[in-house]
């Protein structure tokens, strides 16, 4: 036996090379040097997480008690990659399409990206996981025990040591799997990882089954000569449990989260299913042919009573081979410890993305954007989400007390989350299916599963559940969890399977019948079930939307960051045809930042916070029909539109267009007042506090009176200010402006406006030069608002210079027929990822908070500007502190 010194030692390096991997791997893909780890091999080992420590050990001890029935384990998923491997193909389409992120994200999504649904299969995937990370855990512990040859009674506690093994695989998950929110949820050192993992236990594998076959013994002929025939149980393939076992194991590689995060969300080419469609069952192969011999060796060369499912370590052991037990050993430890990372983060993500997320926007309402950072609230919630998961894991692990076989653990866990099967293969498949018939449908089928499997699964350590399932509650028999309404079957899973399983897809089918999908159900119906008609990555669009687009980016940058928010607006920008400034924010642009950041915080908060800013949006009637075209009501309104003339359907068109205009129009109004509010809200407050002084202290002297009524007076003029502005800009942006443009001598509106600053420049110490302008040009304008343009250019570039020696330069100058107006100052300049952000409402310079302006000024001036042909552009860098243009269209000079 090996020394528990040495077995920690050897494991600690193994974990400290797969933290090396990670760390390697993360590194390059920071860098963009991915290239081998977008390879169809790194995938399709990948996959492999779906061996874990159930398959290493669990299915030779499957094997040694129940013969040929472990091989449903490896048939499933065969089945499904050789035969159904379109319906993965068609997953993994949806899933690149919609920046889908998980499995609950894939319902929620397709279901109108309902809350619901997802907050439902989330919790339904944490439930039924738990079975299974307790099922690592009792492996490691176990597989520990052995090879060190301990017992209970030598010190070493088995709790201790699950223990100490989920928090190392929490501790790993923590650090590379949520080191940041990407776009995508990919995780490459994770992957990376796993790859490694997946060769060492197949090796592993190997390496025992040819110890077993040629070390031992003469050969395959050997060993089974010297075991019983009654080994294969062939009378009992074929059986219902066998069809339920292979119905399970091909469920989960769709449905377990940990399957969906590796085949569809860490998919970066849809072509590696390809190669995944061979060479996955070709790797369950190579492990599944040695499972018989090494049953049967053990069942020949161990003592009576061993522990079958043990057989892969004892076996050397029993030989004396302490380096081939202690390679296996490491082996079942990777198949354990893959299954669990990849198991947290796929839990972690939905957790996140699906219960703190919503939670998070309901209470913050409309400030959700601007009240905190998301990226650090869901970074800090899948950690926290991590930790949780794996407790639940090391709870169940205790309650239980470990006396489950691994297959009957496993199995438990694939019934649990097979409840999503309808509403998942349903969903991509029926246009027809409904977010009630799929809540229904795995509320019925979740409930059965619990009842019928999970809480027995209890039974050996409470007595209530002991009496639930010998006598049913209360007594009634009829309600027995393992003989339900007198179905007697003698198999518990298949009993569970059939009750939860029939109920699931009953209800789903009956409750989609019967009620009617939203139209947003339609259209997402629509887009899942005929994603192969579609062009890759660009689904139609058919919601038509606008927002600000100084929100949206304000909300890009809280969930993407910064830079990847700039380089994702400046992209679109670009292929908007624009060559600086943010891009004009229509339906297809708003459509597109939802997908964006669908990958990151899935696609129902996605959905939630962008309709937060950009509305409701609207479905085009046309896609509408199209989607919709079996309903009734909607085949007689296109047969009155195809009946209607063109100029009434022209009329149509344009009202629709005008009624969008107008709501989106109000709807801007709404949340630019809103955002006014905490503007009046200070000088309300002085006001307020300075006149009750005044009223409640009778014998206030008059100085204090008058301090106290002067600054009464300062904040009425202040607030007197704000509202004009905002009534000016409410007047502008509304586009009843009717000014009559004349004729407007320009140097001398800039001379008016450069007279009205002298007094605050000289209060300031800026010294103000204006030498150089070029005189009697004309343009076309109002000469009031022309000089309340050039005064808010000059009122900034006074207020936010803090040079030690302040000077302000105005030129102005005829260029190519443009009057141009050029006002520099040496202050602190202006970055130029905020030249487009300081022209928004309430956009200042820099974030500056401490100017005691209003922050409208230049957004009046621009709009002013453009009523006049105009325009004010902030230049770019070249020098410190900022250069303003002001550009009017210059009239010709008449001799």
């Amino acid at each position: 036996m090996l020394s528990a010194n040495l077995l920690l030692f050897v494991s600690l390096s193994y974990v400290a090379l797969l933290f090396l991997v990670a760390f390697v791997v993360d590194r390059r893909a920071q860098r963009g040097r991915i290239g081998w780890l977008q390879s169809p091999l790194v995938y399709t080992l990948s996959i492999s997480i779906y061996c874990t420590s159930w398959t290493f050990y669990g299915a030779v001890g499957s094997a040694a008690r129940n013969g040929l029935e472990f091989a449903t384990i490896y048939l499933g998923p065969t089945l499904v990659f050789v035969g159904w491997w379109w319906i993965l193909r068609k997953l993994v389409r949806i899933g690149r399409v919609h920046r889908i992120t998980s499995i609950a994200d894939l319902i929620s999504s397709r279901f109108g990206k309902s809350p619901t649904l997802a907050v439902f299969v989330t919790l339904i995937a944490v439930i039924a996981t738990t079975p299974y990370i307790a099922l690592q855990l009792q492996s490691v512990t176990t597989s520990f025990r052995v090879i060190i040859g301990n017992t209970e009674g030598d010190g070493l506690n088995d709790g201790v040591i699950a223990f100490w093994v989920a928090a190392g695989m929490a501790l790993f998950t923590i650090l590379f799997g949520t080191r940041n929110v990407t776009a995508n949820e990919r995780h490459h050192g994770v992957v990376a990882a796993i790859a490694v993992e997946a060769l060492v236990k197949l090796f592993a594998f190997i390496a025992v089954g040819l110890f077993a076959i040629y070390g031992i013994s003469g050969g395959i002929g050997d060993i089974f000569s010297r075991v019983s025939p009654e080994l294969l149980h062939a009378n009992d393939v074929f059986g219902s449990r066998w069809v339920a076992l292979t119905f399970l194991s091909a469920t989960a590689i769709i449905c377990l989260p940990r399957q969906f995060q590796v085949t569809v969300v860490e998919n970066v080419d849809e072509k590696h299913l390809a190669t995944a469609s061979w060479l996955f069952p070709l790797y369950l192969v190579l492990l599944s042919i040695f499972v018989l011999p090494i049953a049967a060796a053990g069942l020949t060369q161990m003592p009576e009573g061993s522990n079958t499912d043990m057989f892969v370590l004892t076996l050397p052991l029993s030989a004396g081979q302490e380096g081939l037990a202690t390679f296996a050993f490491i082996g079942g430890f990777s198949s354990a410890t893959s299954m669990v990372i990849v198991a947290a983060i796929a839990l972690s993500t939905m957790v996140s993305n699906h219960i703190v997320m919503p939670v998070a926007l309901k209470v913050s309402q409309a400030d959700y954007y601007t009240s905190g950072d998301v990226r650090r609230l869901l970074l800090r919630s899948r950690r926290i989400s991590i930790a949780g998961i794996l407790m639940l894991g090391f709870i169940y692990f205790r309650l239980t007390g470990g006396s489950e076989g691994l297959a009957s653990i496993g199995l438990i866990a694939f019934a649990g989350i097979a409840q999503v099967l309808p509403g998942a293969v349903g969903g991509v498949m029926w246009r027809g299916a409904t977010r009630y018939g799929a809540l229904a449908g795995m509320t019925a089928g979740f409930a059965a599963w619990a009842y019928m499997l999970l809480i027995p699964s209890f039974r050996a350590e409470f007595d209530f559940v002991q009496s639930l399932v010998l006598h049913g509650p209360f007594g009634i028999g009829l309600l027995r969890p393992e003989a339900f309404l007198g179905l007697t079957i003698d198999d518990p899973l298949v009993h569970a399977l059939f009750w939860s399983i029939a109920a699931n897809t009953a209800l789903f089918v009956f409750v989609s019948l019967v009620t009617r999908p939203t139209p947003l159900e339609r259209l997402q119906g629509a887009l899942f079930v005929d994603v192969f008609r579609m062009r890759p990555g660009e689904p139609p669009r058919v919601l038509h939307r606008t927002a600000p687009v100084e929100d949206l980016f304000v909300l890009a940058q809280r969930i993407l960051g910064a830079e990847p928010a700039r380089l994702l607006f400046a992209d679109i920008a670009r292929a908007q045809g624009l060559r600086s400034g943010l891009p004009v924010a229509d339906d297809a642009f708003v459509s597109r930042l939802e997908r964006e950041l669908a990958g990151s915080v899935g696609a129902a908060s996605a959905h939630a916070m962008v309709s937060q800013v950009a509305g409701g949006g609207t479905i085009s009637l046309t896609e509408l029909m199209k989607i919709a075209d079996e309903t009734a009501q909607i085949l007689e309104y296109s047969q009155q539109l195809t009946e209607k003339s063109a100029e009434l359907e022209s009329t149509a068109r344009q009202l629709r267009v005008a009624n969008t205009k107008l709501q989106t129009l109000s709807a801007q109004k709404d949340d630019f007042l809103s955002q006014v509010s905490h503007e009046l809200r200070t000088p309300m407050t002085s006001i307020r506090s300075f006149s009750e002084i005044l009223l409640e202290t009778p014998d206030v002297n008059s100085a204090q009176a008058k301090r106290f009524l002067t600054i009464i007076n300062e904040e009425c003029l202040r607030l007197t200010k704000l509202l004009d502005e905002i009534l000016d800009l409410s007047f502008l942006e509304s586009g009843k402006v009717s000014w009559t443009l004349v004729p407007v001598d320009a140097d001398a509106a800039l001379e008016r406006a450069l007279a009205s600053i002298s007094v605050l420049a000289e209060k300031n110490g800026v010294q103000v030069l204006a030498d150089a302008r070029a005189k009697d040009v004309t343009v076309m304008a109002d000469f009031g608002r022309l000089t309340q343009v050039f005064l808010n250019v000059l009122n900034n570039s006074v207020k936010y210079n803090t040079s030690a020696a302040p000077r302000i330069e105005v030129t102005s100058r005829r260029e190519n027929g443009t009057y141009v107006v050029s006002i520099a100052d040496n202050g602190p300049g202006i970055p130029d990822s905020d030249s487009e952000m300081i022209f928004s409402k309430f956009g200042r310079g820099g974030g500056r908070q401490d100017v005691g302006s209003s922050g409208l000024g230049l957004s009046i001036s621009r709009e002013i500007l453009r009523k006049f042909n105009g325009d004010v552009i902030l230049k770019p860098g070249g020098g410190p502190g900022a250069t303003f243009e002001i550009r009017l269209p210059a009239e010709r000079k008449t001799r």
